[in-house]
């Protein structure tokens, strides 16, 4: 049984399956805009739909409610496109095949898009509700909250009318989150000098594959494996032992996803062939070596392929060579506010090296401003020493914690007096909204809270049932315990 509409809570995975039927990657969100807007409309609820795309919709407290205070539900409309190099998926026309897989929803071989779309189903089954009981409502649906916070960085002041904000995009059940990590975007440009190939070379694909990859805030302490770096370690080695020449090299898709994939093509003198194939095995024995607990999967080959056109200048194969291999990844430092947080992190995400220009991308996060920045200047100082572009951008704040807020207090209550235990109060290492959001509208008391999400950006993304409708249910609860104005 596939039909993800026969689970409970049943408004909300109908929503949700409506929402996998409709393309909604970053950036591409006009189905799904278009989407909630007639849904808020067929629903007879006032609905703003604003210049870059946010949806506002407004609806008005449950009879004996009035006097609650109001209650902004905030989601984001946009998901990670990230598939299996074997799938067959266009993310901008397909839809996404859910699979029920025990206890968790997944996806057929790409990402599931529970990362925001669970958060955006809840909020579409309490508006719809005549049960749920609750205060004044407005709900916020944001665009492009994955690559670049687009939406709420345009947001206007004055426009939402709550007094408490319950953003629904973390992801484990039983968590209460009260802060979050603010992030900076790395590029890096270069054009490199190219030449015709050498006589006496043999040309080479080496491909890193299999890797899990995964959230690169969430999942960067769990110590994957980034694709574009053990490529580019391997290729520094080859380079120094084999005199190999680097024709072209790519690895990554998006800033915010640990690259799981990454390739090369070198040419080898025709009398190294022999010791390159071994050299290449010997590393993926070392690799596996070395990532055997996170990566079983990992599989790092090499196969001989068509002599290219052109090839990297030595000067520049050199510089950049080692600039990627120098480039920070991975966590930074950990928190020393908040055990087994991490503060600071940097993301190698996005590499190419294709036809004279080199290209890198990096999402730099931290909760320390201070931190994100010297982080972010660390990165910059690396291919500054290329003689590269730099530009630093998209820097969105980080969400301070309070730990004396009213909102907290209420749903620890109710979670404790629901299900027996007092839920966990924490902070986490990625972008959440709030962080903006809390800029232009300070005297809000926020929280976040969400299902049981897995591994999240990346193919294997998948979303616990049970944790799904004990949410929902707190949820509804909270809104009906939300204190008097």
């Amino acid at each position: 049984m596939n039909d993800i509409r026969k689970l409970e809570p049943a408004p909300v995975w109908k929503y949700f399956h409506e929402i996998t039927q409709i393309p909604h990657p970053s950036k591409k969100e006009h189905r799904i805009i278009e989407f909630i807007k007639e849904f808020g409309r067929k629903n007879n609820l006032e609905t703003v739909v604003d210049k870059v795309g946010n949806v506002i919709i407004r609806k008005p407290a449950s009879r004996g409610m009035e006097n609650r205070k109001g209650v902004i539900l905030q989601t984001h409309l946009d998901m990670v496109p990230q598939k299996n190099s074997d799938k067959k998926h266009d993310f901008e026309k397909d839809p996404i095949e859910t699979v029920i897989d025990g206890d968790w929803v997944k996806a057929n071989g790409t990402t599931l898009g529970s990362d925001n779309g669970i958060g955006v189903a809840s909020v579409m089954a309490v508006l719809a509700s005549k049960d749920v009981q609750h205060g004044p409502l407005e709900a916020l649906f944001t665009i492009d909250e994955e690559t670049g916070m687009t939406g709420v960085f345009n947001m206007k002041k004055g426009v939402l009318k709550g007094d408490i904000l319950m953003n629904l995009d973390s992801e484990d059940e039983g968590e209460l989150y009260v802060g979050c990590a603010g992030g900076i975007d790395v590029s890096v440009t270069k054009k490199y000098g190219q030449q015709k190939p050498p006589e006496g070379m043999v040309a080479f694909k080496v491909v890193a594959k299999g890797l899990k990859g995964g959230h690169s805030g969430v999942d960067i302490a769990l110590g994957r494996a980034n694709s574009n770096k053990i490529m580019f370690r391997f290729l520094m080695q080859a380079e120094s032992d084999f005199g190999i020449r680097l024709a072209e090299a790519a690895g990554g898709d998006l800033r915010n996803a640990i690259p799981r994939e990454c390739y090369s093509i070198v040419l080898v003198p025709e009398n190294k062939t022999t010791g390159f194939r071994k050299f290449v095995s010997g590393y993926e024995k070392m690799y596996r070596a070395e990532f055997d607990e996170t990566e079983p999967d990992l599989s790092f080959t090499v196969q001989k392929t068509e002599m290219p056109a052109r090839i990297m200048k030595q000067a520049d194969q050199y510089k950049i060579i080692r600039a990627l291999f120098a480039c920070p990844n991975g966590v930074q430092r950990m928190s020393q506010a908040m055990k087994g947080l991490v503060e600071t992190s940097n993301n190698l995400a996005v590499v190419r090296c294709v036809k004279g220009q080199f290209e890198t991308y990096c999402l730099t996060r931290s909760s320390v401003d201070s931190s994100k920045e010297a982080t972010a200047w660390k990165i910059a100082a690396v291919f500054h020493l290329i003689s590269a572009d730099v530009t630093l951008s998209g820097s969105y704040p980080g969400w301070k914690p309070n730990m004396g807020s009213p909102i907290l207090k209420t749903l620890s209550d109710v979670y404790k007096k629901m299900y027996g235990k007092t839920p966990e109060v924490k902070a986490i290492h990625a972008g959440l909204e709030c962080g903006i959001i809390g800029g232009l509208y300070p005297n809000l008391d926020m929280i976040s809270f969400g299902p049981t999400i897995k591994y999240p950006h990346s193919p294997d993304e998948k979303v616990n049932i049970l944790s799904v409708k004990k949410f929902f249910n707190f949820l509804c609860e909270g809104l009906k315990q939300v204190p008097v104005k």
